[in-house]
C-alpha cells in the first residue's frame, strides 16, 4: 500500500471513531440492563459524572469567552444615558430662576461619580477668595 492509501485509511477511521462525539442523542432511560448488577449502575454513574463535568468545563469556556469579549467593549459603548432635574437658585438681584442640572447615569440609573458631557455639574464649583 502506498502513502495515499494509508492517509485515506487513517481518515476514514478518524471520522469514523471522531463521528459520535458531533451526534447529539441523549438516552435518559435506564432499564437495558439489571440495576441490582453493581457494573451497569457504576457504569452509568461513572458516565452522568464524566458527562458533567464535560459539559461544565465547556461551559466554563465559553462563558471566560464571553466575560472577556463584554469586558473588553465595554469601554467602548458610545450609549450613554442622562437625567435632568433643576434646581432653583436665587440671583444677585433677588430673582429665583431654575437652572438644569444633567447627571450622567450608569444603565441601572445610578449616578456615574464623573461630570456629566454637557459640563453641567450639581455641585457649584466652590468660590476662592481674591488675596
Amino acid at each position: 500500500m502506498d502513502i495515499k492509501c494509508y492517509k485515506l485509511a487513517l481518515t476514514i477511521i478518524a471520522s469514523l471513531s471522531l463521528s459520535p462525539l458531533f451526534v447529539g442523542c441523549a438516552n435518559t432511560e435506564y432499564g437495558h440492563t439489571s440495576p441490582y448488577h453493581p457494573g451497569p449502575v457504576v457504569g452509568q454513574a461513572v458516565g452522568n459524572a464524566a458527562g458533567v463535568v464535560a459539559g461544565n468545563a465547556a461551559g466554563l469556556g465559553v462563558g471566560t469567552v464571553e466575560g472577556a469579549a463584554a469586558g473588553v467593549a465595554a469601554p467602548f459603548n458610545p450609549n450613554y444615558h442622562m437625567v435632568r432635574h433643576w434646581k432653583s437658585e436665587t440671583t444677585t438681584d433677588g430673582r429665583i430662576v431654575q437652572v438644569p442640572v444633567d447627571v450622567l447615569v450608569d444603565k441601572y440609573g445610578r449616578p456615574v461619580d464623573m461630570p456629566a458631557p454637557t459640563g453641567n455639574s450639581p455641585i457649584s464649583p466652590a468660590t476662592v477668595p481674591n488675596k
